[in-house]
This record gives structure tokens, C-alpha cells and sequence, in this order.
């Protein structure tokens, strides 16, 4: 899809069907994989798909499957286990939430920022999440997939859940699926 239809067919989604990533089917594995390497994945050892702050790098993603809860590693396109819990219910209220095939929580390790203020810290992490969400956003439109980024999410529990440490904090979390009745 040109890149100017994927922005004009980008929009939020809140109803999702119940299909999920099947791990064991290859057009499904490289969808995931797709996916997560258009968001934060490696171009060149130095640059990703999108932009960080000083080019710090320092956001991960946590992608939450009904299998587990996963870190994506972008330099090898892959995911390692964190746990085998299905954390999706866990990020967050609404009705749609652990529905859909993923969750992916944006976790920022903020030992990796120096030189800033406490405010920009946060503009800076909550800057670089948005550069991957709309990666998200823009892959999701051209690939028929729904998606929609949320600020509502117990970051505190999820955070214990995932194993996180006081450095790492989670910003926001996207919910990604099969939209509902396609």
C-alpha cells in the first residue's frame, strides 16, 4: 500500500475479533515480525525505524501473546520469553483489552537519558513512544490490521508483572488484532 493511502486508512480501533498470532504458522510469525520491525526495528546497527532523542535507543517493546509475555530484540528481529502469563487483560480496562492477538507495552529505561530534567525526560520518552506508535499505526492500515495506543494502563502492576526495574518505566501500551466482523 503507498504510504499516502496507509495515512489516509490509519485510524483507531476498539472492537476486535478473536484471532491471535498463531506461532506455529509461518505467514503469521513473519505478520508479527513485520510488524515489530517496522515499529523499532534495526535499518543499520545505528538506526531504527524510527527516531530516538540523541539517538538513545532507549525504548523497549513488550509484546503481551495469549502465549506470554515477550521483549522484542530488534537487532535480531526476535522475541525472548519474560514469561509464559497471557499479561494482555493486565494492560489495561477497557472491554477490548486482552481480546485482541497483542499488546505491546512501550517501556522506556530512563537511565539511558543523562542531561535532562525530570519534565524532559518524560517529553522525551513520551516523544519516542508516539515515533513507534504511529510506525505501528501506519503498518497496521496497510496490512488490514487493527491498532489503537492507550494511556489508561496500571503501569505500576504491569510493570511487577513484566519483571521491570525502577529505571524502566512503561509509557503507553497498543492494542494490535484482527479488527472485528473482517
Amino acid at each position: 500500500m503507498p504510504l499516502r493511502d496507509a495515512i489516509g486508512a490509519r485510524r483507531s480501533v476498539r472492537q476486535y475479533a478473536p484471532r491471535r498470532f498463531d506461532l506455529t504458522d509461518g505467514k503469521d510469525l513473519q505478520l508479527l515480525a513485520d510488524l515489530l520491525w517496522a515499529a523499532w526495528g534495526h535499518v543499520s546497527p545505528k538506526r531504527r525505524t524510527a527516531p530516538s532523542s540523541h539517538n538513545r535507543q532507549e525504548t523497549e517493546l513488550y509484546v503481551l501473546l495469549p502465549e506470554g509475555a515477550f521483549v522484542y530484540e530488534p537487532a535480531e528481529n526476535r522475541l525472548a520469553a519474560v514469561t509464559d502469563l497471557d499479561l494482555r487483560a493486565a494492560s489495561g480496562a477497557q472491554d477490548y483489552v486482552g481480546t485482541a492477538a497483542a499488546e505491546i507495552a512501550f517501556v522506556a529505561d530512563t537511565a539511558k537519558i543523562t542531561g535532562k530534567t525530570s519534565r524532559g525526560i518524560i517529553e522525551t520518552i513520551y516523544a519516542d513512544t508516539g515515533f513507534i506508535s504511529q510506525n505501528i499505526y501506519l503498518f497496521c492500515a496497510a496490512e488490514g490490521l487493527g491498532t489503537v495506543v492507550r494511556a489508561m494502563v496500571p503501569k505500576e502492576a504491569l510493570g511487577e508483572e513484566l519483571g521491570l526495574t525502577p529505571a524502566q518505566e512503561i509509557t503507553l501500551v497498543q492494542t494490535v488484532g484482527w479488527k472485528s466482523g473482517e
